[in-house]
């Protein structure tokens, strides 16, 4: 037998026995825009949310809340890579939970007059017509609604929520939540009988007025209630009775970015902070998770795995927030108020694996853990999500993973709502792209990012970054290895003004000087006292040499400066992003600087139409 013919078997012994396999991984394949859920397009000029989400058992069809318009609108997934919208159905009210037995979904309705008269229903929508075919009047305002594995009752959180601009927004305020079942009766579009649970006089924050939050059923027909700003949990069993009830209790944090001063500085102490756990799912009969978003008093800026016991199995404390800094997607002006703030947490079991999903509402993001040991689970992906993630629903039978993401930046222009398509596939990882990950402060906090404005290649093969005026305080020179998936943060380099850090600086653009130094070109606003300039900086980040512009150029200058810079010879060439005083409509400068005569100069490019 030849060496080849060796080679060629034991590599095909190999792929067999699974040692070639691609590890799996969810990547995302589609996403839809609910704004375009209507035939004739009625609805995209207004505000679209939608919230929480659910599937049909067969995996085919979504249907989710949208409560700026008081519809549930339906989604046909049969092609998960190209969604169809399935057009809304108007309720009447506020839609604020769905859940889906059959063919038929049941929707939280809220239909409340005031805070002190609140008042609500259950819709029941037949999915084949797309018709509401019954409404049952519950005892106040429903937020969370949930279904047994075998569709045989309902539970739903009655909140009854407070008016946040009374009492500094503080409960108790009455009239109470309570938790009420709902009987589900086969092959009829009826709610059935209701049984209201209380659950006033459990918690210690205000016994009086419980608010509770969300819900979730486990397999033996018990139900985990969270009352959000009374930092309690209940469990409620199938007759009604309390199982068991407990503080969500509170954790230390160290190391903790609490100033929104536009810098990622992971300094701070903060003791006792509780945790205020906002939505729950079962992890299995006895073990549950919550996403610890936080409202009056805290908000613990990660998750937690308790067992109904009250015991605290696992406890993310800081390990999310600083796997979402390190991928870019920490949202600084938070720090100050919950942080990445988790809100959504779900579960599904992918390819023999139990996985929990833990969205955080304000970095647009979804931590998967690998839930095999609930006593510690294991980071696995950070999914990019659309902007507020709010609601999740895993379809295992069809490797699929669902987003519903809330936010609507139709007001400034931005990205519409989204409902977002993750698959499992035996395929590499496609996000992030970029990671800080094995680099880190030296309290051993994440060095974080974001706002990347400028690049330049090494002849090594590497890159240097800088980021812009979003982190005004913190300027900073990145280093960056592209060899590697997803490409790695090796260095971070200060950028410094006679020992500290440089301030009125927006850096748009970085070019080598040939030196070990780097040119720099900052954008400038004069209106904001901040400069168009050019700076060299050398090795170490300090500022060594500021260049400003000439009269001549000055006075015609506007807001929209410098976007980038190279170096070619000993001429500077800088890119202004948009058109200045003295410049035609269709016209923009490219500006040059010479290093050994000093003299300015520009030339006119056309923009693209």
């Amino acid at each position: 037998m030849t060496t080849k013919f060796l080679a060629a078997a034991s590599a095909a012994a190999l792929a067999a026995s699974g040692a070639f396999a691609q590890e799996m991984n969810f990547n995302r394949i589609a996403s839809f825009p609910v704004a375009t859920n209507t035939a004739d397009g009625s609805i995209v000029g207004e505000e679209t949310s939608p919230e929480i989400i659910a599937a049909t058992a067969d995996g085919l069809t979504l249907v989710y809340t949208d409560s700026p318009l008081g519809v549930v609108g339906m989604i046909d997934i049969a092609d998960p890579r190209a969604p169809q919208g399935l057009g809304v159905i108007e309720l009447g009210g506020e839609p604020t939970s769905v859940a889906v037995v059959g063919r038929r979904a049941y929707v939280g309705v809220n239909t409340s007059e005031s805070f002190t008269n609140p008042s609500g229903a259950m819709a029941v929508i037949d999915l084949d017509s797309k018709a509401v075919v019954a409404s049952c009047e519950l005892p106040g305002q429903p937020d969370s609604v949930a279904v047994d594995s075998i569709g045989s009752f309902m539970a739903v959180a009655i909140e009854n929520e407070r008016d946040e601009d009374l009492g500094d927004g503080r409960v108790g305020q009455l009239p109470a939540g309570s938790l009420v079942l709902i009987e589900l009766a086969e092959n009829t579009a009826q709610c059935g009988t209701q049984r209201n649970i209380e659950l006033s006089g459990l918690a210690d924050v205000a016994p009086e007025d419980p608010e509770p939050e969300f819900v979730d059923i486990n397999g033996l027909g018990e139900t985990v209630v969270t009352l959000q700003e009374n930092n309690h949990i209940v469990v409620v069993a199938r007759d009604g009775s309390i199982v068991n009830h407990f503080s969500a209790g509170s954790v230390d944090l160290y190391s903790v970015d609490t100033a929104e001063e536009r810098a990622l500085t992971f300094d701070d102490t903060l003791l006792g902070v509780v945790r205020e756990p906002d939505a729950v799912k079962w992890i299995d009969d006895d073990h549950f998770a919550t996403a610890n978003e936080g409202d009056m008093d805290g908000g613990s800026r990660g998750w937690t795995i308790f067992n109904k016991d009250g015991s605290v199995i696992h406890e993310s404390n800081l390990s999310f927030e600083y796997a979402v800094a390190k991928v870019g997607h920490y949202p600084e002006r938070r720090s100050g108020n919950k942080g990445v703030e988790p809100e959504s947490v779900t579960t599904g079991t992918f390819g023999g694996t139990p996985y929990i999903f833990v969205g955080a509402e304000r970095s647009s993001i979804v931590g998967v853990y690998d839930a095999t040991t609930p006593s510690n689970p294991i980071l696995k992906q950070l999914l990019p999500s659309g902007v507020g993630p709010e609601g999740y629903v895993t379809i295992p039978g069809r490797n699929l993973l669902i987003s519903a993401n809330e936010a609507d930046l139709i007001e400034d222009g931005g990205a519409r709502a989204h409902v977002k398509i993750f698959e499992y596939q035996d395929a590499p990882a496609s996000y992030p792209h970029l990671t800080s990950d094995g680099i880190r402060q030296q309290n051993g906090a994440p060095v974080g990012w974001g706002a990347i404005s400028g690049m330049v290649a090494d002849a090594d093969g590497t890159i240097w970054a800088v980021n812009d005026s979003f982190y005004a305080l913190q300027p900073t020179i990145f280093h960056i290895d592209p060899s590697q998936t997803p490409a790695r943060i090796v260095k971070a380099i200060p950028v410094t003004r006679g020992g500290y850090p440089a301030q009125k600086l927006d850096m748009e653009g970085i070019a080598l000087d040939g030196e070990g130094g780097f040119w720099v070109a900052s954008e400038g606003r004069t209106d904001r006292v901040v400069p168009h300039a050019l700076y060299h900086v050398n090795g170490d980040g300090e500022i060594v040499k500021e260049i400003g512009l000439p009269p001549a150029l000055m006075a015609v200058e506007r807001r929209f400066g410098f976007e980038g810079i190279t170096k070619i010879g000993d001429t500077l060439w800088m890119a202004v992003q948009r058109e200045w005083k003295d410049d035609p409509s269709n016209l923009v400068k490219l500006v040059s600087y010479n290093l050994e005569t000093e003299e300015w100069g520009a030339v006119h490019y056309q923009k693209a139409t």
